[in-house]
C-alpha cells in the first residue's frame, strides 16, 4: 500500500546527510505532554482517530509519512536532552489537494490544523529502534555537520517516523530534521 510522504528537493547532500527545500504543507497538529514514547503514541492516536473518521464529516482521510514529532520548549536548543522534555508536538501532513478549509474540522479539541511554510531543513535518515539514544546520536551528528558548515539551526529537532512499528528495526526509516536558513 502506497503512502503518500513529504515532498522535497534536496539541495545538497553528504553521506546519509542532506539539506532539502520542502513546500507548504497543511499539518493536522496535536500537543501531548509527557515522555518522549509516551507523546509519540499518544499524538498518533489522536491524529490517526482523525484521519480515520473522527472529524466533522465522518470522513476517512488517507495516511501519510512521516509522523513528526518535536519539543515545545522554547528557543533553539544546541542539544535537545529527549530525556527532560515533556511537551510536545505531534503532527501528520495532510494529502495533497487539501487546504485548510477543504479538511473537515476534527471533533476533538486537542486536534487543530497549521500552514508549514516552506522551509529548508538539514536532515539525516538513518535505521534501527525509535529510542532516545538513537534519536541523540544521529541528532549530534546532525548538528556537528551544521556546526562544520557554519550554519545556525532556527529550530529544535524535529524526529520522523515513516514506518508503522512493524516494520523490523533494520528496515525502519527514521529521520532528524533541523530548520536551516534559506540561503545555505
Amino acid at each position: 500500500m502506497a503512502i503518500e510522504s513529504a515532498k522535497y528537493k534536496v539541495a545538497a547532500h553528504e553521506g546519509s546527510l542532506e539539506l532539502r527545500d520542502y513546500p507548504p504543507i497543511v499539518i493536522a497538529v496535536a500537543a501531548v505532554d509527557g515522555t518522549r514514547s509516551h507523546a509519540v503514541n499518544a499524538g498518533f492516536r489522536l491524529l490517526a482517530d482523525y484521519i480515520f473518521g473522527t472529524n466533522q464529516w465522518t470522513s476517512r482521510i488517507a495516511m501519510t509519512a512521516p509522523v513528526t514529532q518535536s519539543t515545545r520548549s522554547s528557543g533553539v536548543p544546541l542539544m535537545t536532552n529527549i530525556e527532560h522534555c515533556s511537551s510536545w508536538t505531534i503532527s501528520f501532513m495532510m494529502p495533497a489537494g487539501y487546504a485548510m478549509q477543504s479538511l473537515p474540522a476534527p471533533t476533538d479539541i486537542r486536534v487543530h490544523f497549521e500552514r508549514a511554510p516552506a522551509r529548508r531543513l538539514a536532515a539525516i535518515r538513518f535505521s534501527g529502534f525509535w529510542s532516545n539514544a538513537n534519536l541523540e546520536c544521529h541528532e549530534i551528528q546532525l548538528l556537528r555537520w551544521l556546526h562544520m558548515e557554519h550554519v545556525t539551526a532556527l529550530s529544535a529537532p524535529i524526529y520522523a517516523y515513516y514506518d508503522p512499528p512493524w516494520i523490523p528495526w533494520f528496515l525502519r526509516r527514521i529521520e532528524v530534521l533541523i530548520e536551516v536558513s534559506s540561503n545555505w
